[in-house]
């Protein structure tokens, strides 16, 4: 499966009981995965990201965000720890939680943005989303890691209902 269209920056579709997973040759493939999510008739409202420094998680954001709408640059919002952009159809609300090592200090973060978020009627994606404590089972859960044979292997975990097209 090509889901971007182009030979240079294609991702495989490996489906694995409820999992799916994709592997990514470059980023601008885990940027064209995001596009691809967020394009589905079922897109996440809730995105949780697990993976390595470097792993994509950004470039996955960045792809969700050009799929919406959103035209200004798209960075990690480590320091920042969220960043909101309305302007998006639907809006989206970036989470980085990588500076909070605390369970407690990232799910009461993770609750406020959240609360505006359902608000906004915004879709809501978590970089170290590991850092929660919470049970979430409504949401989306892609994991990003390297592979020895190069590139990154993403796997999405989400209830029997996603279909991939």
């Amino acid at each position: 499966m090509n889901i971007c269209g182009d030979a240079e920056a294609s991702g495989s579709l490996i489906k694995q009981s409820t999992d799916w997973s994709w592997i990514l040759k470059d980023l601008e493939a885990t940027r064209a995965l995001g596009r691809y999510l967020v394009q589905q008739a079922e897109r996440p409202s809730l995105l949780l990201l697990e993976g390595t420094l470097g792993a994509g998680k950004t470039s996955l954001v960045q792809g969700i965000a050009s799929a919406i709408g959103i035209d200004e640059p798209i960075t990690s919002p480590t320091f920042a720890l969220a960043q909101h952009y309305p302007q998006g159809k639907p809006p989206l609300v970036h989470l980085d939680l990588y500076r909070l090592e605390l369970p407690a200090v990232a799910n009461d973060l993770f609750l406020q943005e959240e609360e505006e978020a359902v608000g906004m009627g915004a879709i809501l994606v978590v970089e170290w989303s590991e850092r929660l404590s919470l049970d979430l089972p409504d949401a989306w859960r892609l994991k990003l890691s390297y592979r020895s044979e190069g590139g990154r292997l993403a796997t999405l975990n989400k209830s029997d209902q996603f279909a991939a097209g």
